[in-house]
C-alpha cells in the first residue's frame, strides 16, 4: 500500500506531498489542471521510462519518492531486497539524462524498482482500454488470468530454436548465388561496424562529454580564474576566511558566546578547502587540445552514424554485428549441414507443436472460466442482458513466438444478439466497464490499483453504478482513482483537489486533501455549481455524498 508520495520538479509540479488513505482515494480538479501528473510521477518512480522533458522548466533535475509498506509484496521480493515495514523507493533525473534510483537511500538499477513497482501496484492509464481492441493484448490478460507465463516461455523458447534451426536450412538450401550474395552483405555491414569498434555505453559517456568538450577554453579559463581567487592570490578567500577564522578562536577563548561562530567559520574552511581540491582537479581534467576535441567529435559522429544506419540505440548497432556474424557462419558451413539441419529442425517443430497443443488446451478452459467472471463482475454496471465471450481458435500450420493461437474477445452489450468482436461493437465507455472488470479480476493480491479517468464515455446510472464498483473494489486494498465524475467522487474515503495556477510567467500544480466541509463544496463545482454558496448543489452533493456511503 502506497503511505506517501513526494514529487519535486516533475512536470508542472514544484513540489507536491500527499498521503492515500486506505480504500478509495479519488482525485479531482477542473479540466486541465493536471490530474494525471501525480500518477504518472509514481509510475515513473516505479521504473516507467522517463524523459528530460518531465523536468519542470527552470529546474536542474526532478526526484519522486514513494514510500509503500510490504504487506502485499511477496515473500520473495522483501528477501531479495531486505524489505521490511515501510521502505522508500526513489528516483531521480537530471538534465544531463542523468538518473539514479534508490531502495532506501541504496543505490539500485531501475530495473529493481520495476520488478517491485509490478507487485506494489496495478496501473489502468488514460485510454489504456483502448488496448482492449488489440488482440494481442487480449491473449496476454487470458494468459495472465491462466497463469501461463512459465508454458508461454517454453513455447517461446521452442519457436525460436525452430525459427533459427529452419533459418539454418534455409541458407544450406540457397543457392551458390544468392548465398554469395548475402555473405557480402553481411561482411560489408560487420565490416562497417567493426571498423568503428563501439563499445557498450560509449556513445552515453560522450554525449555527458560533449558539453565540456565544446567549452573547454572557456571552462578552462574560469576555473583558473576561480581557483586563483579562492586560493592562490595573497588575499585569496582562503587565505582571508583563515585570518578570520583565527582571531575569531582566540576571541572564542575569551568568550564562550562565540565559539558557536568559530565551528562555523572553521566548518567554512573545510568546505571551501574541498571546493579548492574539486575545481584543481576539474581544471586539471580539463583536456582544451584542439586535436584531442577533434578526435572524439570525430568519434561521436561515427557512432551517430552506426546509431542511424543500424540502431535506433547503441546496443542495437551491437546486436546487429553479433547476428551478422552468426549468418556469415550459417552461410559458410551450410553445405556440410543440410542433412543434419532438417533433422534438428523437425525435432524443434515436434516440441513447439507439442507446447502450442498443451498451452492451446489450457487456455480454452481459462477463457471459459474467464468469461463466465467479467460477465458477474461487469453485468451490474448498466449492461442489461450482456454477453461476453473468448474465442479461442488455433492454426497449427503457423505457429508464432506465442503458439498457434488466435484470441478474440467477443461482445453483446445487448439481448438477442450474437456476439461480435470487441473491437467492432464496444462504445468507449463499455470499453472502460470491460476493463475495470478486467482489472478487478486480474488484481489479486496487489495492494494498490489506480485507475486515471476509468470512467471515460459514461454519465448518468451508469456512472454511479461505476462509482459503486470502484468502492467495492477498495474495499481490503487501496484504490487511486483520477475521475470527472461527481457520482465516482462522492463515495471516495480520501478527496484530494488538484488545482494549476500561474502568474503569467510559470505554471504550478496544487494537491490538497479535502476536509469534510470541502468536499461537498467539490462535489458541488463538479455538478456544475457557480459559486461554493449554491445552496442546491450543496444539498445535491451531501446527498450523493450520504448515498454512495450508505447513509
Amino acid at each position: 500500500m502506497l503511505k506517501s508520495l513526494c514529487v519535486k520538479n516533475f512536470a508542472v509540479i514544484s513540489s507536491v506531498e500527499f498521503s492515500p488513505k486506505p480504500g478509495l482515494n479519488v482525485f479531482t480538479g477542473e479540466t486541465g489542471a493536471g490530474k494525471s501528473v501525480a500518477i504518472s510521477a509514481l509510475s515513473f518512480a516505479l521504473g516507467s521510462r522517463g524523459s528530460v522533458s518531465l523536468i519542470k522548466d527552470g529546474a536542474d533535475k526532478l526526484e519522486v519518492q514513494a514510500v509503500f509498506d510490504t504487506s502485499s509484496l511477496p515473500r520473495e521480493i522483501c528477501q531479495k531486497y531486505n524489505l521490511q515495514g515501510t521502505f522508500c523507493l526513489t528516483r531521480t533525473l537530471d538534465r544531463k539524462g542523468k538518473g539514479k534510483a534508490f531502495i532506501n537511500k541504496m543505490p539500485v538499477p531501475v530495473t529493481a524498482l520495476a520488478e517491485i513497482g509490478k507487485e506494489l501496484v496495478d496501473f489502468h492509464g488514460q485510454h489504456e482500454h483502448q488496448s482492449l481492441l488489440h488482440a494481442d493484448v487480449q491473449l496476454n490478460l487470458l494468459d495472465h488470468y491462466a497463469r501461463l507465463q512459465t508454458l508461454k516461455s517454453q513455447v517461446f523458447s521452442a519457436w525460436k530454436k525452430w525459427q533459427e534451426a529452419s533459418a539454418q536450412l534455409q541458407a544450406a538450401q540457397m543457392s551458390e548465388q544468392e548465398k554469395q550474395r548475402q555473405l557480402d552483405l553481411c561482411a560489408f555491414q560487420l565490416k562497417e561496424i567493426e571498423s568503428v569498434h563501439p563499445k557498450p555505453g560509449e556513445d552515453l559517456e560522450l554525449d555527458q562529454k560533449l558539453p565540456q568538450i565544446k567549452h573547454a577554453g572557456k571552462l578552462l579559463e574560469l576555473a583558473a580564474q576561480a581557483y586563483q581567487f579562492l586560493y592562490e592570490d595573497e588575499n585569496s578567500a582562503t587565505a582571508l576566511l583563515g585570518r578570520a577564522s583565527r582571531q575569531v578562536a582566540d576571541m572564542a577563548q575569551m568568550d564562550e558566546s562565540l565559539e558557536r561562530v568559530a565551528d562555523a567559520l572553521a566548518q567554512a574552511e573545510s568546505l571551501i578547502s574541498d571546493a579548492c581540491a574539486e575545481i584543481s582537479d576539474y581544471r586539471d581534467g580539463l583536456d582544451a587540445d584542439p586535436q584531442t576535441i577533434d578526435e572524439i567529435l570525430t568519434r561521436h559522429e561515427k557512432l551517430k552514424r552506426l546509431k542511424l544506419k543500424y540502431g535506433p540505440e547503441l546496443e542495437d548497432v551491437l546486436k546487429t554485428a553479433a547476428e551478422m556474424k552468426a549468418q556469415i557462419e550459417r552461410l559458410q558451413n551450410a553445405h556440410l549441414l543440410e542433412e543434419e539441419l532438417q533433422k534438428t529442425a523437425q525435432k524443434y517443430r515436434q516440441q513447439l507443436d507439442s507446447l502450442c497443443d498443451e498451452i492451446h488446451e489450457k487456455r480454452c478452459g481459462a477463457a471459459q472460466k474467464l468469461s463466465a467472471l467479467l460477465q458477474k463482475e461487469i453485468s451490474p454496471l448498466g449492461f442489461d442482458g450482456l454477453c461476453f465471450e473468448i474465442a479461442v481458435e488455433m492454426d497449427p500450420q503457423t505457429p508464432g513466438p506465442t503458439g498457434a493461437d488466435q484470441v478474440e474477445f467477443l461482445f453483446s452489450p445487448n439481448p438477442g444478439q450474437t456476439p461480435r468482436p470487441l473491437r467492432q461493437t464496444a462504445s468507449g465507455g463499455e470499453l472502460s466497464r470491460v476493463m475495470l472488470g478486467l482489472k478487478t479480476i486480474l488484481a489479486g493480491e496487489i495492494g494498490t490499483m489506480i485507475f486515471d479517468e476509468v470512467d471515460t464515455g459514461i454519465g448518468g446510472r451508469t456512472a454511479t453504478l461505476v462509482g459503486q464498483k470502484l468502492r467495492q473494489v477498495a474495499q481490503g486494498r487501496q484504490v487511486l482513482c483520477v475521475t470527472h465524475l461527481a457520482s465516482v467522487a462522492a463515495g471516495a474515503d480520501a478527496h484530494f483537489f488538484i488545482e494549476k495556477t500561474t502568474d503569467g510567467k510559470t505554471t504550478q500544480v496544487g494537491l490538497k486533501e479535502l476536509s469534510p466541509k470541502e468536499i461537498p463544496q467539490e462535489i458541488a463545482r463538479m455538478l456544475g455549481a457557480l459559486s461554493d454558496t449554491d445552496a442546491v448543489a450543496l444539498s445535491h452533493a451531501q446527498q450523493m455524498i450520504d448515498a454512495a456511503h450508505g447513509k
